[in-house]
């Protein structure tokens, strides 16, 4: 599928026209690789910063305004189960942004349209962009859209991450909070080895 009735497609799955928001949908698809092989420069990560932040906003307000009897460690673990790689990288392929995403070579050939970290950053940077196009309101309800069956689910804010569970019990049962370093980095992105801790 050409990269232009695959983009068409998306804005028809999000409820966008095709048309007039493809001007912004198309910075928003292009992976670093993709970007750095045609012009050198970094592609969406600005975008993906700001729909990082855009995005976190937003799903706070619909937790908020879901779950009125949640404590905030509650509003917070389930911000966290939400907005976590995994969980955007599901998003994303539920919309099958994967498709869309334009990748360089060396993404292509290693499937970088079904790697989590690419489709959550991806899916970061396509909210980024629809604020900078259309505002904030425009881009909660397209966050709301894609989010509320989630949002509602009443045992989301139960779970913990490991992390979390970690220092809450270190905290309880030894009164310090853990202390993380980096012993050493790999360089190579998206690797669930990249960091020893």
């Amino acid at each position: 599928m050409s990269d232009e009735r695959s983009i068409e497609e998306l804005a028809e799955r999000l409820g966008l026209d095709p048309e007039s928001d493809r001007a912004w949908l198309e910075p928003a698809l292009e992976h670093p690789s993709y970007a750095h092989e045609r012009r050198g420069d970094r592609g969406n990560e600005r975008l993906e910063y700001l729909g990082d932040a855009v995005l976190d906003l937003a799903i706070g307000d619909l937790l908020y305004r879901a779950h009125a009897g949640w404590d905030e460690g509650s509003l917070t673990r389930a911000r966290a189960s939400l907005v976590n790689t995994a969980a955007l990288a599901e998003r994303a392929r539920e919309i099958k942004l994967g498709a869309c995403i334009r990748l360089g070579r060396t993404e292509l050939r290693g499937k970088g349209s079904e790697k989590p970290r690419i489709l959550a950053n991806a899916f970061e940077a396509l909210l980024g962009a629809s604020y900078l196009a259309r505002g904030y309101e425009p881009t909660r309800a397209l966050i709301a859209r894609l989010f509320r069956h989630i949002v509602e689910n009443p045992l989301l804010g139960s779970h913990r991450d490991p992390k979390t569970a970690f220092q809450e019990w270190a905290h309880a049962h030894r009164e310090l909070t853990p202390r993380y370093q980096v012993l050493s980095d790999s360089g190579i992105e998206n690797s669930a080895e990249r960091f020893e801790v």
